[in-house]
């Protein structure tokens, strides 16, 4: 991926350079770049790997899943702090991930503590095994179940 982004920095530049005859403008060089990234994806199977700016992409994906799925617990716990009666069973559950590297779970972990009304306590040594308390696991733990899988497969797309 490294080569993809150098080779289209040069077709940018190669461009602004034949392109500008007096000065050289950034308005010319964004132009080249954005010609470079066509060449670069139309060149894509001799890089034998995948286009650079998709994992930006994937990147973006995770963004807004996570802030998805941050609004919805934000909103799901307001509903319960201004309820009249506090009517909650906190509980602890265990998840076993499908993430392999401390990177991937490390990142799935502070995902879900970011959530509002859960918490990673541990991650099991093997580190494939997520121990979570949740605020109300009776309501909310297959909305838990699903924002993990969501995070998970989305933290894939920009690792693998």
């Amino acid at each position: 991926m490294p080569a993809q982004f150098i080779m289209n920095l040069f077709i940018a530049f190669l461009w602004m350079l034949l392109t500008d005859e007096d000065e050289l403008h950034l308005s010319t060089f964004f132009a080249g770049y954005l010609v470079g990234i066509v060449i670069v994806f139309l060149m894509q199977r001799f890089f034998k790997k995948q286009f650079y700016l998709q994992r930006f992409y994937y990147v973006l994906k995770l963004f807004f899943i996570f802030n998805s799925e941050l609004f919805q617990s934000a909103f799901l716990v307001m509903r319960h702090i201004l309820s009249p009666k506090i009517d909650i069973q906190p509980g602890i559950f265990t998840y076993k991930t499908a993430l392999k590297s401390d990177w991937e779970v490390t990142t799935l972990s502070m995902l879900l503590t970011l959530t509002p009304g859960s918490v990673v306590m541990e991650v099991s040594p093997e580190g494939d095994t997520l121990y979570i308390h949740a605020l109300d696991i009776e309501r909310y733990k297959d909305f838990l179940l699903r924002s993990l899988g969501k995070f998970e497969k989305a933290i894939m797309e920009v690792t693998r």
